[in-house]
């Protein structure tokens, strides 16, 4: 196997993501062939180079391993947690070090993807990726057609304006309600910081309870809560074609400074 630079190794053996493996090299934690690497351009081959990092040997997977997760409320998308919470590692049992791509709130259930392919979750993390993620929520009050234009807009966040691509509300006892509680489906972007929940407060509707019912090509079929399946080829080749589509919306991207 040719050279590739250590980041990316590390990312791919399913260690951290690139952005966290090239923290890892520059805080002096890599060793390659017994010695400390801090420079980010480095290259290795990992099945000729002894790589370590924090002392424990890199071992390249050989195949990735790709999962898809009905994630539960209560179960946090760490690899450990604290205060001792279950993770969503500790509802996947396989041979492959996998690690969530991307994050869902603690109380917030719905679809994740993990995995031991490094390239790919950062190609469908990393900012400008384009890659869509729907949440379906019940929300408190009935919710009017202007809401879903101010959704749409945009809302002004502590952290920046916050927009849905689209929003769509469904039908209860009334047109969009539920026993005062209303289902409003939401297409966006981002999802960090518990936005979905700060969006919906923003415009006078909190959420009661939200489900994440797809990521990019990846959906809830044939699973329940708690429940995961491998990917099939046919979502694998799907996602693969978004996460090529990200690294090209990156690469096109007017560059800062």
């Amino acid at each position: 196997m040719a050279q590739e630079r250590l980041q990316k190794l590390i990312a791919r053996a399913g260690i951290a993501a690139r952005r966290k493996s090239e923290e890892y090299i520059t805080a002096g934690r890599v060793k390659v062939n017994d010695k400390v690497v801090t420079e980010l351009g480095t290259k290795a081959d990992p099945f000729k180079d002894k790589i370590e990092v924090d002392g424990r040997r890199l071992e390249m997977p050989r195949v990735p391993t790709y999962i898809v997760l009905w994630k539960p409320t209560g179960v946090v998308t760490t690899a450990s947690d604290e205060l001792n919470r279950r993770t969503v590692l500790d509802l996947v049992r396989c041979d492959a070090r996998v690690f969530p791509v991307g994050q869902l709130d603690y109380d917030t259930e719905g679809v994740m993807l993990l995995t031991d392919d490094g390239d790919l979750a950062a190609a469908l993390t990393q900012p400008g990726a384009g890659i869509e993620k729907v949440f379906r929520c019940k929300v408190k009050g009935f919710v009017h057609r202007d809401i879903v234009e101010k959704l749409k807009v945009g809302v002004e966040l502590e952290d920046g304006l916050a927009q849905a691509l689209k929003v769509e509300i469904f039908a209860g006892d009334h047109p969009g309600q539920m026993r005062g509680a209303a289902m409003v489906e939401l297409t966006v972007m981002g999802s960090h910081n518990n936005l979905i929940k700060r969006m919906l407060e923003a415009v006078g509707h909190p959420a009661l309870t939200v489900r994440r019912v797809r990521f990019g090509p990846l959906d809830l079929e044939d699973l329940r809560p708690g429940k995961w399946r491998n990917l099939r080829k046919d979502e694998l080749a799907r996602l693969r074609g978004a996460a090529s589509r990200a690294r090209k919306n990156r690469k096109a991207a007017p560059q800062k400074g």
